[in-house]
């Protein structure tokens, strides 16, 4: 089983800011078409009022000796999250929304592993629920960072991988994001598969294995050929 989701695309459109209501401004809201964990991106927040800020994906609990455990922590599996000693203080009171385009997965044809490219068919821009935290180091340098929650896949996702992030529609995103909600029943019920009619997916380039590939021929729809089978294009 491979990890999930462990690439994603961020294209911000112009009314982004209002499409969220959010109340501040980041200096530079850049485009990233091949997002890596260990990179800086924009996180949604409501602290009274909602905020974005950039934090490294990878989150590294409050209480971690070594920072380098973020990189096993891009992901939190829905299932048991409110029990795993890195989120349970965070899905109490450090939730927040990562906005994100799109996100990568890779399929195994044959002794191939075909990258696609998924998204919603009626939104260029949604959020994945997620999990924040804040360290702290020796010198008193903090440092936020945050995980992609994920859970079973839909009937879409399922023929490609066998977990996917969880997709929040604006409802739902609202929710999650309130802390005066404590009822932990409430908030483990909004982490199921997004509904797969909404959906779409389709086979793209292996330039998204390179991370230095951030552009968008890593999102264009590829034709497929097998020796085997007929060919197809999505």
């Amino acid at each position: 089983m491979g990890v999930m989701c462990g690439r994603y695309g961020f294209i911000p459109e112009d009314n982004f800011y209002d499409r969220f209501e959010i109340q501040n401004r980041l200096e530079r809201l850049e485009t990233h078409y091949n997002v890596v964990p260990g990179m800086m991106m924009p996180v949604i927040t409501r602290n009274s009022p909602k905020k974005v800020e950039n934090m490294k994906w990878g989150l590294i609990p409050f209480w971690a000796k070594d920072p380098k455990i973020g990189y096993k922590m891009i992901n939190a599996r829905a299932e048991g999250i409110s029990q795993k000693p890195a989120f349970k203080k965070p899905i109490r009171s450090q939730r927040c929304l990562i906005p994100t385009s799109g996100f990568f997965e890779w399929k195994r044809l044959d002794q191939e592993k075909i990258p696609y490219y998924i998204r919603l068919k009626d939104k260029k821009t949604f959020v994945f629920a997620g999990l924040y935290d804040v360290w702290v180091n020796a010198e008193g340098y903090s440092l936020k960072s945050f995980t992609i929650i994920t859970t079973v896949p839909n009937k879409l996702v399922v023929s490609i991988h066998d977990r996917m992030p969880v997709i929040l529609d604006d409802g739902f995103a609202e929710i999650w994001l309130d802390n005066r909600i404590t009822d932990i029943n409430i908030l483990l019920d909004l982490l199921k598969p997004f509904e797969e009619d909404k959906m779409e997916s389709f086979p793209v380039s292996k330039l998204i294995n390179n991370p230095a590939n951030d552009n968008s021929e890593v999102i264009k729809p590829i034709k497929i050929e097998k020796t085997s089978q007929s060919s197809f294009l999505l």
